[in-house]
């Protein structure tokens, strides 16, 4: 499929591009992701400009920077490894949310409205937020750039299966589900744009083609559909969200070969491991040029460009609005230009992994502290820590 379309811009089906066309006014813009497509990107960058939107006959109707939990409860989908299981009132909250809109232009944005498990919950999911008004946005990135990034987030959910051994089962090993079913439901791009496509129509949903060559352009794109002025959509500094290095993701999953080896509830890996030791680190150290990342073995990209381009054709075929590149999907990414070293977990690493998972213990809901480990001074926690041991040594 041959386009020029390199710039955030509506491309027609010959390949021609324009610029990006307004959503009506009163649109409920359904922006389904999937994961690692610039979604937590976009969430901040709205949530922080929540004040300003209401301006521009626009709204981001949410409590929070992502209402997780209400989507989850929509997908009928269950929360996080050890989380608390969503329901449906965090649902409903978020549709009266939308409503109380009015003739605004709502924005709902969450990448697990992608992992809608059928047609029939798509429709029930649209159906409640108004029905007709509601536009479908899917932003998509090449396959090869998602894999690595999606495969540390599940390591972060209790994955134990090392990175080559899951790239075969994804992509070599039939049926593919094995395991994380989820991956292909979310990233066969393809079937999840035809998916939605039975549920509104074509003329209902656009995807959005990320150039991790423009920064700016996921930003520039969401301004142009929404009517925005340039400029008013910024990025939010996320650490929290930044992906794991290979040694980070491997000290990871070596862990979660012991928790799982030694049958600890999966409470407990949600408080210490993932909100504890994986969200301190994770604030507190930020990767340098010496960190190894996650490679992708050649036959892996190569097969991985072969299924995008065959997205690509499907997705083409569909009739729907495109805005960017197609042929990005497919693209081979730039040779590294250095063999990497070997993947080492530095010691001021290891140790604020470590100090994540003690001070989770201190900050736990009903031990004296409602605030997560990461909004919590050093100092602070080592206080209430050092509290809660003496008193448990008093008790003893």
């Amino acid at each position: 499929m041959e386009t020029d379309c390199t710039h955030p811009t509506d491309c027609t089906s010959d390949g021609a591009s324009a610029g990006p066309v307004p959503l009506p006014a009163g649109t409920r813009l359904l922006h389904i992701g999937p994961h690692k497509t610039g979604t937590t990107s976009i969430q901040g960058a709205l949530f922080a400009a929540k004040e300003k939107l209401p301006a521009y006959g626009v709204a981001y109707p949410a409590q929070s920077r992502h209402p997780m939990q209400a989507v989850l409860a929509a997908c009928s989908r269950t929360g996080m490894i050890g989380d608390t299981a969503p329901t449906e009132r965090h649902w409903t909250r978020l549709v009266d949310q939308v409503h109380a809109t009015g003739r605004s232009t709502a924005v709902i944005s969450s990448e697990f409205f992608a992992d809608a498990p059928d047609d029939a919950t798509a429709g029930r999911i649209v159906e409640q937020l108004g029905g007709e008004p509601v536009r479908v946005l899917v932003t998509l990135r090449p396959l090869v750039r998602i894999m690595p990034s999606q495969w540390q987030q599940y390591v972060q959910n209790g994955l134990r299966m090392g990175y080559e051994d899951w790239l075969e089962h994804m992509l070599r090993k039939a049926p593919y589900e094995k395991p994380n079913p989820s991956f292909w439901r979310r990233h066969r791009h393809d079937r999840l744009v035809e998916r939605w496509v039975r549920v509104v129509g074509a003329d209902r949903v656009t995807v959005v083609v990320v150039d991790d060559r423009d920064r700016g352009g996921l930003m520039r794109a969401f301004e142009g559909l929404l009517g925005l002025p340039a400029n008013l959509l910024q990025p939010v500094p996320d650490t929290a969200n930044r992906s794991l290095t290979l040694a980070e993701t491997e000290m990871l999953r070596s862990l979660n070969k012991e928790f799982r080896g030694n049958g600890l509830p999966d409470e407990l890996y949600s408080l210490l491991v993932r909100n504890g030791a994986v969200m301190h680190m994770k604030n507190t150290c930020s990767p340098t040029s010496q960190d190894v990342r996650i490679s992708t073995p050649d036959w892996a990209v190569r097969a991985a460009a072969g299924i995008g381009a065959e997205m690509a054709g499907r997705i083409a075929a569909t009739g729907v609005r495109v805005i960017g590149d197609p042929a990005l999907l497919s693209a081979l990414p730039e040779p590294a230009g250095q063999e990497p070293g070997e993947a080492r977990i530095a010691p001021e690493v290891a140790a604020q992994a470590l100090y994540g998972a003690l001070a989770a213990v201190a900050s736990a809901p009903g031990r004296g502290t409602a605030r997560a480990v990461h909004q919590t001074s050093s100092r602070e926690l080592v206080r209430v820590l050092g509290r809660r041991c003496v008193e448990r040594l008093r008790r003893h």
